[in-house]
């Protein structure tokens, strides 16, 4: 039985009952530990992005000019009509407001946003890939993403004259076209893996290098898609002044009162905390699987991949040195791991339905009540402990999360296409 009606029942007098059915008083001045809390939150705690030791070009702006380029251009597809822009939309704060992606065909999980992404150690909702040049490169070559493969990328790069001037200006020259078959990839079919067989290993390498490159383009674009300012950015550091603040100021009574059980009772801070609202880790949440799909093995799969993949940080296309790979080579790998997935950020989450990994949650309200009952997880054991709050204190943190909206803090060239009138350049 809940606790305030069980005190209703056993409490005598009616004045008593008025005052325990009043709302619970909020804080205009919040104790030292809360305000803390609270200021850790705001986007002023937000530090500078750190460099990627394994990216020499991640804050080259002409590779962010280029990597604009690639990211709104079709032509990296193999049907030549879908962009990386096609699951990451602008307008939808870089998602694609479907349960599942589709590119060149069904995808398997839900397409996460890219603003602030940039500060995560690790990409894709397993965790497969520990740069965002490595995560960019996988939908390149994934058939029911873009597809398009390695050889297609390069080709593309040296034959169209503004990215061949664009990529030498940054990188080296680029492999000759006229050396290679348009498809060739060991990440392909069974053709265009046996036309890669069949390349010389240094032509090869060459292939490879200038597709990694075209990676770190991208991710140096993507690193420019950072979080703007919020009304609770403003209340979180009045805070922190002063740890008083009227109430209608900034917030209003139920943000206030959601933002209360959000670093409370709500046990919503112990993973989503921080400036972007994610501990950056995984965890099992007993999200049931998607329909038709088998539970996911989650990150316990997602770092073995990310060892395995040829363009990690201890790859031979990395810039950086092994002892600049820490998180790569001291990530956890435990069976504890089965079924955790990517702690997602809340910056704008209320912009960007639907949720989970699969999309299992057209909306908030849906979310929050699952981790209100906590289900018993598929596969592994779910972290989350069924909450006591009832459907008005449910409301009230999907009401404060409201305050977490806000446009990104990035120049507008950066969130449009470089195409005129975004037409497709084919």
């Amino acid at each position: 039985m809940n606790k305030r009606i069980l005190a209703i029942c056993l409490a005598p007098g009616v004045a008593f009952l008025i005052w325990l059915l009043a709302p619970a008083p909020l804080p205009d001045h919040w104790a030292e530990p809360e305000a803390a809390l609270i200021a850790s939150l705001s986007i002023s705690a937000l530090p500078p992005l750190s460099p990627d030791p394994s990216n020499a070009a991640a804050d080259d702006e002409r590779a962010a000019m280029l990597g604009r380029r690639l990211f709104f251009d079709p032509r990296l597809s193999v049907n030549g009509a879908v962009s990386c822009a096609s699951c990451h939309r602008p307008e939808l704060s870089f998602t694609d407001g479907l349960p599942i992606a589709v590119g060149a065909g069904p995808g398997k999980r839900h397409t996460p946003g890219l603003i602030g992404v940039a500060y995560s150690p690790w990409f894709y909702w397993d965790g497969r890939r520990e740069s965002q040049w490595a995560q960019a490169l996988t939908p390149l070559e994934t058939h029911f993403e873009q597809g398009a493969g390695r050889s297609a990328i390069v080709r593309l790069l040296a034959t169209d004259p503004e990215y061949r001037t664009m990529y030498q200006d940054i990188f080296a020259d680029l492999p000759d076209p006229t050396r290679f078959p348009r498809s060739a990839s060991p990440q392909g079919g069974e053709l265009a893996q046996e036309n890669w067989r069949r390349l010389d290993p240094g032509l090869q390498f060459d292939i490879a290098n200038a597709f990694a490159n075209a990676g770190k383009a991208l991710a140096a674009y993507q690193r420019k898609l950072l979080p703007g300012r919020t009304r609770f950015d403003d209340y979180a550091d009045a805070v922190a002044r002063n740890g008083a603040v009227r109430q209608g100021q900034l917030l209003n009574r139920d943000e206030i009162a959601g933002l209360k059980l959000f670093i409370g009772e709500g046990n919503c801070v112990n993973c989503h905390n921080g400036p972007l609202f994610t501990n950056h880790d995984f965890h099992n949440t007993g999200i049931l699987a998607g329909a038709g799909q088998l539970p996911s093995m989650g990150r316990y799969d997602g770092v073995r991949l990310a060892r395995k993949d040829p363009f990690n940080c201890l790859g031979e296309f990395s810039d950086a040195p092994p002892e600049q790979c820490l998180e790569l080579r001291f990530a956890r790998d435990g069976n504890e791991l089965a079924g955790a997935h990517k702690t997602p950020g809340l910056r704008n989450v209320t912009l960007t339905p639907p949720y989970m990994h699969t999309g299992q949650f057209a909306s908030l309200a849906q979310v929050l009540n699952h981790y209100k009952v906590a289900p018993t997880a598929m596969l592994g054991h779910n972290e989350a402990k069924p909450l006591d709050l009832s459907r008005g204190e449910l409301r009230q943190l999907e009401i404060f999360l409201r305050s977490l909206e806000a446009k990104p803090a990035a120049a507008r060239e950066w969130l449009q296409s470089p195409f005129s009138h975004g037409r497709n350049p084919c």
